[in-house]
Formats: C-alpha cells, sequence, structure tokens
C-alpha cells in the first residue's frame, strides 16, 4: 500500500507535469489507482516513429521515489531498447535512478530513446543487430510496427486487460497491494496533438540517455511487407 508521503509526492509530480507538460507527452492516470501511471509518447519526426502515439505505464512501488519505478511499453514497438513484452531498459530506470530523479525525467528520456537507440544494451536482439548492420531495414521495420500498433488514441487508462502482459501483471500487483481500484475519476494531463522536438531539445532535457546512441537516419525508400515479425 502507499504510504501517505509516496501519495503526496506523486500528487505533487502529477500536477507539476499538468503544469509543465514536456513536449510531446501526456500523462494519463487514474486518481483513485496513483500507482499505475500511465503516459502517451508522440513520436518524434524524423524517425521511424514518426506520427505514432505510443502508451507506456510506470508501475510505482511503495518504497518509491527510494527505488524507481517500473516501466513498459503498452504499444508495441520495434526498438533494441524495448523487449517483445514491453519492458524498457534504460539506466534511468536502474543504477542511475535517485530519488530525486522524478517522473517527469524518466519520462523525458523515454521518449528521447525513440529519437537515439542504443543497441549496445538491447532488449530485442534482432532490432539492436538490425540497427547496427542494416538501419534502412531497421527503419523499414520500426515504421510498419508503428503503422499497424501506434496510431489510435487510447480514452483513458489502459486496465489489466489492454497492453502488454508484463506491463499488465506489474499493474494488477500495483492494485493488490494498494487496495485501490480502477473506476474512478481519469484524468489526462499535458500538450496536445503531435509533438515535433529537436533532437538538440530532447537531449538537452534528458541528459544522458544510457550509453552512446546511434542518431536516427533518414527514411527508409522501401518498406518490406513481411509481417512474419510483428
Amino acid at each position: 500500500m502507499l504510504s501517505a508521503n509516496t501519495q503526496k509526492t506523486l500528487m505533487r509530480e502529477l500536477k507539476a507535469l499538468q503544469d509543465q507538460p514536456p513536449e510531446g507527452i501526456r500523462v494519463v492516470f487514474n486518481e483513485h489507482n496513483l500507482a499505475d501511471v500511465q503516459a502517451e509518447l508522440d513520436g518524434p519526426q524524423g524517425t521511424p516513429y514518426e506520427n505514432g502515439l505510443f502508451r507506456i505505464r510506470l508501475s510505482v512501488g511503495a518504497d518509491y521515489p527510494t527505488s524507481p519505478p517500473k516501466g513498459f511499453f503498452a504499444t508495441k514497438i520495434f526498438h533494441p531498447n524495448v523487449s517483445p513484452s514491453g519492458e524498457i531498459c534504460v539506466n534511468v530506470l536502474k543504477k542511475d535512478w535517485t530519488p530525486e530523479t522524478g517522473l517527469k525525467h524518466v519520462l523525458v528520456v523515454v521518449r528521447c530513446l525513440l529519437i537515439e537507440p542504443n543497441p549496445d544494451s538491447a532488449l530485442n536482439e534482432e532490432a539492436g543487430r538490425l540497427l547496427q548492420e542494416d538501419y534502412e531495414e531497421f527503419a523499414g521495420h520500426a515504421r510498419l510496427m508503428t503503422s499497424i500498433h501506434a496510431q489510435a488514441r487510447r480514452p483513458g487508462p489502459l486496465t489489466t486487460s489492454g497492453g502488454n502482459t508484463s506491463a499488465n501483471n506489474i499493474a494488477a500487483g500495483s492494485r493488490g497491494s494498494g487496495g485501490v481500484g480502477e473506476s474512478g475519476k481519469q484524468n489526462v494531463v499535458g500538450a496536445d496533438g503531435i509533438g515535433s522536438p529537436a533532437l538538440k531539445k530532447a537531449k538537452s532535457e534528458a541528459g544522458s540517455v544510457q550509453g552512446g546512441g546511434v542518431k536516427a537516419a533518414p527514411a527508409a525508400s522501401k518498406v518490406k511487407k513481411s509481417l512474419k515479425r510483428l
């Protein structure tokens, strides 16, 4: 169960995100289940994820902010640092976390990963290999996945029946420990529309993303039609 101090910390952070939302990020949360923080990320322009809309989940534990939240993509995505089950690999959710890090910084760093993936710490080995060996092939497959899975805007928070299995299991566990349901008031905070941040701006907000990344290359000239890996 979330302590009173943890709940106050979350409310303060969510209020700050409402007052000053990062570009291209909207937070979706349920006032009666603060432990399950969800956000929509606009796919950055000039990347294979351009014009996509990606839902992620940050599951906050009882010891937050001493320990980091667990992060998952609920929207399917072809990315080196996101596992097939949606788990996100980024240092800010692991060794670089401090109690002062906060949700805003996590969200900005995760969106920065869409601009500059890091194949050296890949959870999706195929995506990491293609990014290093054949960017055109990687970008084509990432665009295809984006066009199929990242187009529809969801009206409110996901339930345990939607999104990736790992994310749903974490959210269900948070509700079990917190004793709160999903029937409460739903809120969406953040800027409307598709954001168009430059890489320089995203990196200046995010700081150092895990390891050395690979810059996004121009769009591939042809997208393969095979759906074998979807």
